[in-house]
């Protein structure tokens, strides 16, 4: 029986179903000896096959270019688990896990490597099941998705075969267009899982659940009721040593075009008629097709920024032109800021402000939706104060959870009030870890569910409105971009933004 952090049952946790195991299964991971297979896809699989979420007959093979053997790849197992998974020495489920594994290597564009890679399933008896894992860089995905399919290992006799492609998904409309061509070309839509770690997190995908379970929410989640949406994603850390991959994408194209768009999508997508992954991702790319188009390159809807020389947690950083790999006179954004507003009977009126930035105060990802105030303030003779409006915040990370703002009196003889803050803590609430993304994700893509995966409309129509600004700003070759101080929240553009509308940021 399931128990509290107390050690007793937990009641919250009784009667749950049987969660569903994968059927036998290989992980084939492209970019075997990178730091995602490191840092994320190792210690995934080893949580995974602690909580017997992994098929009986499991293996992994990892392929990539630096020449390494079986052990060699076991023991890379063993040095993720220890720094990153917190297990100091190999134990059994490790143990088991190395057993399974195996390592081939060789060039990506070489038809040699996937004849051995061939072989090499076919001595651990074929699976039924083969996820390929594109743990590459993705000017590399075409090639390798090419070569499987020559070599008839996206074709499966009896079973399934299915590819997960990372992000970035394309670098505008253009190349997402391209790219979807090419892996359409040999893969069905249905065999392709574009990943976004954003949506394997708990309470990203408890959005669904807030949302659609809850009698209590729905009616009010309109433009009767919702006076506007905020999501912030802030880092405090820097570009760090992407600098080579950030100068040709910046905060736009890294964090907006696919998380955040993808998290505005869950706040505003209508109800699906059925929980299905394609009932949910049709309701999710509406969303993004009733959007007004950023016009004008976002002279009035659009901020960037790039950090300067500041202080963050007690620590002097460098700014932004300052860190290695930079151009000296980068106009690239740390950065940037929207107003987008949708075209629908819901949504109609309210603005969604979308912030993400490098070397911000602090590491948090949170959705606030503001409530409006209520029609009349009858209160005022006895509190002249205004009422501050319910707010509703869904805290993603790095403390996940939800907490709503309301207003309440304060003990007394007179009548006087002030917001108090009510909170849901994952942590707390079911005494059980969270999972992390990954292993969500991982698992959900061997069973073969693509409700947290990336459509290709939705990935090509989030492009369509992101693209233009990225032209615009091409066009105009500034000299100069707004710049922030590092530990700071933004540029002042970012401010009037907001003030432009008799609005203002939420103080994190």
């Amino acid at each position: 029986m399931p128990s509290q952090p107390g050690g007793g049952p937990n009641p919250l946790l009784d009667g749950l179903r049987i969660e569903p195991t994968p059927e036998p299964t290989a992980l084939i991971i492209f970019g075997a000896s990178g730091d995602l297979t490191r840092r994320k896809l190792l210690p995934a699989l080893y949580h995974l096959s602690r909580g017997q979420r992994l098929p009986a007959r499991f293996a992994v093979v990892g392929v990539a270019r630096s020449p390494m053997n079986d052990d060699g790849f076991r023991q890379q197992l063993h040095d993720s688990l220890k720094e990153f998974a917190g297990v100091a020495v190999p134990d059994q489920i490790s143990e088991a896990l190395a057993r399974d594994m195996a390592y081939v290597h060789g060039e990506m564009d070489d038809p040699a490597l996937y004849e051995r890679l061939k072989a090499c399933l076919e001595e651990r008896g074929a699976p039924r099941g083969a996820l390929f894992y594109l743990a590459i860089p993705p000017a590399v995905y075409g090639t390798v998705v090419e070569r499987l399919g020559a070599s008839g290992l996206t074709r499966g006799e009896g079973g399934w075969r299915r590819v997960i492609v990372e992000k970035p998904f394309g670098t505008d409309l253009a190349s997402a267009r391209a790219l979807n061509d090419q892996l359409h070309s040999h893969l069905d839509e249905s065999q392709i899982f574009r990943i976004d770690h954003y949506l394997g997190k708990e309470t990203v995908q408890n959005l669904l659940v807030f949302r659609f379970a809850n009698g209590m929410f729905e009616p009010v989640w309109n433009r009767r009721y919702i006076d506007h949406v905020q999501i912030t994603a802030a880092e405090t850390v820097g570009v760090e040593r992407r600098a080579n991959y950030y100068e040709t994408a910046g905060a736009l194209r890294d964090m907006v075009q696919n998380h955040l768009m993808q998290v505005l999508a869950l706040i505003a997508m209508e109800p699906p008629v059925a929980f299905s992954a394609e009932n949910v991702r049709d309701r999710k790319r509406d969303v993004l097709a009733s959007m007004q188009p950023i016009t004008d390159g976002g002279i009035n809807d659009v901020v960037r920024g790039q950090y300067a020389t500041g202080w963050v947690n007690g620590t002097e950083v460098p700014g932004y032109r300052q860190e290695d790999g930079v151009a000296p006179r980068s106009t690239t954004e740390t950065y940037v800021a929207l107003r987008l507003q949708l075209d629908s009977w819901r949504w109609a009126g309210v603005p969604f402000y979308v912030r993400t930035g490098k070397r911000l105060p602090k590491r948090t990802t949170e959705i606030a939706i503001q409530f409006r105030r209520p029609p009349l303030h009858i209160f005022k003779k006895v509190s002249p104060t205004a009422v501050a409006p319910n707010l509703l915040i869904v805290n993603v990370q790095p403390d996940e959870g939800i907490s709503v703002r309301f207003e309440a009196k304060l003990p007394g003889s007179r009548m006087q009030f002030a917001p108090v803050m009510m909170n849901f803590r994952y942590g707390s609430a079911f005494g059980r870890p969270v999972p992390e993304a990954y292993e969500t994700l991982l698992l959900d893509a061997m069973l073969g569910d693509a409700t947290l995966f990336a459509r290709h409309d939705f990935v090509e129509t989030s492009w369509a409105l992101i693209t233009p600004v990225h032209e615009a700003w091409a066009a105009s070759k500034p000299d100069a971009i707004p710049t922030y101080e590092a530990g700071e929240w933004g540029p002042p553009e970012a401010d009037a933004l907001m003030a432009a509308d008799c609005r203002r940021w939420r103080t994190l």
